[in-house]
């Protein structure tokens, strides 16, 4: 499954703003890998951050 599909599932299932490091904690996912795909989806307006280094679905 496409990094970003798990991410948003994770984020979804949480219901909360979240970490790049809780993100990985949950997914299994390495941390480098989570950041890169955060970054991708605040470029790609699915996702934002509501406060320093936390993450959100819009």
């Amino acid at each position: 499954m496409e990094t970003t599909k798990v991410i948003l599932d994770a984020m979804k299932k949480a219901n909360k703003p979240m970490k790049a490091g809780e993100i990985a904690e949950i997914t299994g996912i390495d941390k480098k890998e989570v950041e890169k795909a955060i970054k991708q989806l605040v470029a790609d307006a699915k996702i934002y951050s509501p406060k320093r280094c936390f993450y959100e679905l819009k």
